[in-house]
């Protein structure tokens, strides 16, 4: 007796496995979300703390703790900083995320005139610590810069009055806009 087969060709079941792998990616990452229609005017709607942020005056970096008094900022103040390579830096104290040779980083003073929360707004990724005595400060606070704005990163921490540095590490560019406003 002669069993009659299904004129539908057999597949191997890894073809099916292939098929479904291939689409299962496009599945599982999320859309992108497009940019709102506003998001053109870059920087157009900052809270009044960041007002000036769109301004930033240039300033030079120091590569290490001698020139800290040329590299001075103003709370409140943006600037456009410009950063040595990361192997001419003579860091205060290792940043935890220190970049490699490629990558640019600078140091920075800031006086505090009053003890209180204070944000460190930066317009790239870059690594950041803040120093009290030589020692890093904890910061408090992260996150992002304001909707529509080319404010990339915001790190809060809790300082006491007096001079404190800035240290700037990992940052892809040769220049960086930062800005240090009292947090509300």
């Amino acid at each position: 007796m002669m069993l009659e087969h299904s004129r539908t060709p057999r597949r191997p079941a890894w073809i099916a496995a292939l098929v479904l792998a291939a689409a299962a990616p496009a599945a599982a990452q999320p859309m992108a979300q497009p940019a709102p229609a506003d998001c053109a005017a870059t920087d157009a709607n900052l809270p009044a703390d960041l007002a000036g942020w769109t301004s930033p005056a240039p300033l030079a970096a120091a590569a290490a703790e001698a020139g800290l008094d040329a590299a001075q900022l103003q709370i409140g103040r943006a600037y456009d900083i410009k950063l040595s390579r990361t192997p001419e830096v003579a860091y205060l104290v290792q940043p935890e995320k220190p970049g490699g040779s490629v990558s640019y980083g600078g140091l920075l003073a800031v006086t505090v005139p009053r003890a209180g929360s204070y944000r460190v707004a930066l317009g790239s990724g870059a690594w950041l610590d803040v120093l009290a005595d030589g020692a890093p400060v904890a910061s408090t606070a992260h996150g992002h810069g304001p909707a529509c704005s080319s404010v990339r990163k915001m790190v809060t921490f809790p300082l006491a009055a007096g001079r404190h540095v800035i240290q700037i590490s990992a940052n892809g560019a040769p220049a960086v806009a930062v800005m240090v406003v009292q947090a509300p």
